[in-house]
């Protein structure tokens, strides 16, 4: 299976920043974006780091900071926008495992980590509600993903 390779073009900072409804702001190796909600008594910054290393390997990390975390997305695979919710969901996969990164335009950030691949494709009405909303905020990034590997499990 081939990885895909995410660059983020300054077309798609470009929409990423419409989107969260602030500026990016080129900072070194990084372009950061600052989210403050004060009705919310929200604030994050995030942080894409195009094509660095990671370990031994080139990747997108994405990293995110508020006053009460610190996240990071290692390896990002792809991102998907929606202007009708307000966010960018950023994921990640390997081995049949997604991690996604939802970042809100008010300032909200949401993180599902470790996620079997099969659960977007599944019947999410038969998974409990603690389980279904990863697959239902995941199922967006369906499209990208390459193809999984044909399965080598055999069913008995």
């Amino acid at each position: 299976m081939k990885e895909r390779k995410v660059i983020f073009t300054p077309a798609a900072l470009k929409k990423i920043s419409k989107v969260l409804g602030v500026p990016g702001k080129k900072k070194g190796n990084n372009v950061r974006f600052e989210i403050e909600n004060p009705a919310m008594r929200r604030k994050l910054a995030v942080e894409i780091y195009p094509d660095i290393m990671i370990g031994s390997k080139r990747g997108n990390l994405i990293s995110v900071s508020s006053l009460n975390a610190y996240l990071q997305l290692h390896c990002c695979s792809g991102f998907v926008i929606s202007e009708m919710l307000g966010e960018v969901t950023f994921v990640g996969e390997q081995s049949g495992r997604l991690s996604g990164l939802i970042i809100e335009r008010e300032g909200g950030c949401t993180l599902y980590s470790n996620v079997d691949r099969d659960l977007l494709s599944g019947d999410l009405t038969q998974l409990g509600p603690e389980v279904m909303m990863s697959g239902i905020a995941l199922s967006l990034t369906e499209s990208l993903l390459p193809d999984p590997q044909p399965s080598t499990r055999r069913v008995l």
